[in-house]
């Protein structure tokens, strides 16, 4: 599973120590403000061991521009937000194949037939996808602490060839059930494990991951260990 907006090393300690398997730093948004620096970024990244697992996420739409900003940071897998065109994708594989690499399927009104295309023309240059919310107030693509229509999500799921991460409003309260309907490969959580000051909140993690992980192990679904 995969805790997303980390804002320090202590924040990534935290998480790491609370069983979270991927920690996503947002750097270089479209529409929100970065929690941290790139340079404070790359701290935290160098900070994380495994078996946990540092992931850029990002609206970078080029292949160079993502495979460089990767390296800058000394990060191996990368979180795509943006329109990225297959062929930047594709571009992107072949320069770095060794660069693990998520799409996102943003959910919105009436958009399903293009989230189905986009799996059938990109499954064969990502790794992993992960669906998520838009948020026509803002216009923003993940971290809005909505929850789409998860009979989406499961359609996808089922139909793609890669695992897929199941992101959008998700809390301690609510992943059981999104597990359950979903049967997602891995789960996200932002926003929702934030306590008042819009820091990770202990208590909320350790039950989030202990209800994703009882989920998981009952629906018989979840990311091979070898992968995460």
């Amino acid at each position: 599973m995969q805790v997303a907006g980390v804002m320090d090393e202590a924040e990534a300690a935290l998480l790491c120590a609370e069983g979270v398997d991927w920690l996503g730093l947002p750097l270089r948004l479209e529409t929100h403000k970065e929690d941290l620096s790139e340079t404070e970024a790359a701290g935290v990244f160098a900070s994380i061991r495994p078996p946990h697992r540092g992931v850029l996420i990002t609206y970078l739409t080029e292949a160079e521009a993502i495979r460089a900003f990767c390296a800058e940071l000394g990060v191996r897998t990368v979180q795509l937000h943006g329109d990225v065109p297959a062929e930047e994708l594709r571009a992107l594989k072949e320069t770095d194949p060794g660069l693990y690499v998520l799409k996102s399927l943003v959910v919105r009104e009436g958009n399903h037939e293009e989230l189905r295309g986009a799996v059938e023309e990109m499954s064969r240059w990502v790794d992993m996808f992960i669906s998520d919310t838009f948020d026509p107030a803002t216009g923003a693509k993940g971290a809005t602490g909505l929850v789409h229509d998860w009979e989406v999500s499961a359609e996808l799921a089922r139909r793609s060839p890669r695992p897929l991460m199941l992101a959008g409003g998700l809390t301690p309260e609510n992943v059981a059930a999104a597990i359950e309907r979903v049967r997602p490969a891995a789960v996200d959580a932002h926003t929702g494990l934030e306590g008042t000051d819009g820091r990770k909140d202990r208590a909320k993690v350790r039950r989030f991951v202990t209800e994703a992980r009882q989920a998981f192990a009952r629906a018989g679904v979840g990311v091979p260990q070898s992968e995460r």
